[in-house]
């Protein structure tokens, strides 16, 4: 004796994001309870480097942010032209 089963009485489920299945509610808890354990355990180091980081951005900044300030005197020969001594 066979027995089919209609499959057209159950909904089909649609396949949702990873993060909003209950493995990806899981790893994100797990995710944010190491990320605490971890920076209790290394705050010292973690907020010892955060002393440094505005001496580090300043070579940063101006090599992204001096383009800007094309129109420097003296910085070419273009800039001279047209201007008598």
């Amino acid at each position: 004796m066979l027995i089919h089963v209609n499959s057209t009485s159950e909904p089909e489920k649609s396949p949702g994001s990873f993060l909003t299945s209950r493995s990806g509610l899981v790893f994100i808890g797990f995710a944010i309870i190491a990320g605490i354990l971890l920076f209790t355990e290394h705050r010292a180091h973690a907020l010892g480097v955060l002393i440094w980081l505005p001496l580090l951005a300043c070579p940063l900044m101006h090599l992204f942010m001096h383009h800007g300030h094309s129109d420097h005197g003296g910085h070419s020969q273009q800039s001279n032209e047209g201007k008598s001594p």
